[in-house]
């Protein structure tokens, strides 16, 4: 019997990307892009700069900043290790899609890639200062475009048993000329593999984007779905599924983000489907990945989990890094 053997939840910031020394240059960006409060409320970097709580000095320091540099690199060194020793036959990737391959006139809620590869191309135009075009970048191929394979054949059979299931699923088997992965998966390839070649299966929620975005109980449902789908796979094969994403950003939210990690510890089902959905937008949006990843690993136990609040600006933003896997 076909299995998920493997289950992991990691982080994909550009913060994972950067030098520690870049880490406080982010307010450049942060000054100027919208923001979402701890309620959900859109503010600017100004309003949450006033209510910001007086230990963020404290949080910004040169060392606390070189010390969860160091974590979490380490963490990503870590489970890039447990991918590369599971001796995966097939990884389900579960990411979002921040507009890179789908827009406004097309932006499926689910949708699940069957081609036979997955093309990444290196970054072409990026908005930023060249410090932030640097860390963006390594989610790219550096010179030229490479074809990832895709377990087509896994990919189809899930597509079946979902819509056997009642969820209405968007496929597709090619990228536009010119277009890649975006940074969700190519994370995954540039950062976790590391030039290991694993087959993957790219599934694309949108997270971020209403009117149509999915209920955390339904990423959730979606997941166990998954898993019964893989358990009813011809053959034996070794699967893991990667939650790519989170969790709270861009302002930190300490208090979300352990309620997701409690959900998580106690396979809580319940817990994850009353994560308020008003806070599930902008970056934190992310944690549905993780919510599906979940579904679909209820039957491991987790091996370990590292969380840490990589504040960088006086506001309070940045992003609650968060490490997991599951055998």
């Amino acid at each position: 019997m076909s299995r998920i053997v493997l289950g992991i939840g990691t982080s994909h910031t550009p913060m994972l990307n950067a030098p520690v020394s870049d880490w406080s240059r982010f307010i450049e960006r942060d000054r100027v892009r919208p923001h979402l409060d701890k309620q959900g409320r859109p503010v600017s970097y100004e309003e949450l700069l006033a209510q910001a709580d007086a230990s963020m000095e404290a949080q910004l320091r040169p060392e606390r900043l070189a010390e969860r540099h160091a974590r979490a690199l380490a963490e990503v060194e870590r489970l890039g290790t447990a991918v590369r020793n599971a001796r995966l036959d097939a990884l389900i990737v579960v990411g979002d899609d921040q507009k890179e391959l789908y827009g406004d006139d097309n932006m499926p809620a689910i949708l699940l890639y069957r081609g036979k590869t997955i093309r990444n191309v290196p970054l072409a135009d990026h908005p930023g200062p060249d410090w932030a075009r640097d860390a963006s970048a390594r989610y790219f191929e550096k010179e030229a475009p490479r074809d990832y394979p895709v377990d087509d054949a896994l990919a189809h059979h899930l597509i079946d048993h979902l819509i056997e299931r009642e969820f209405d699923i968007a496929c597709a088997d090619s990228l536009a000329d010119g277009y890649g992965e975006g940074h969700a998966f190519g994370f995954v390839h540039n950062r976790l593999l590391a030039g290991e070649v694993i087959p993957v299966v790219p599934v694309f929620l949108n997270t971020y984007y209403p009117p149509n975005q999915p209920t955390p109980a339904r990423c959730y449902k979606l997941g166990r779905a998954i898993r019964e789908a893989v358990e009813s796979h011809p053959g034996d094969l070794r699967v893991g599924i990667l939650a790519s994403g989170g969790l709270s950003h861009f302002t930190v939210d300490e208090a979300l983000d352990a309620q997701v990690i409690a959900a998580l510890r106690a396979k809580d089902e319940a817990a994850f489907a009353a994560l308020p959905r008003a806070l599930l937008n902008s970056g934190n949006s992310e944690i549905r990945n993780w919510i599906c990843m979940a579904g679909a690993t209820g039957h491991l136990a987790l091996r370990g989990l590292e969380y840490i609040p990589a504040y960088r600006t006086p506001a309070g933003t940045g992003t609650g890094l968060c490490f997991a896997d599951w055998s």
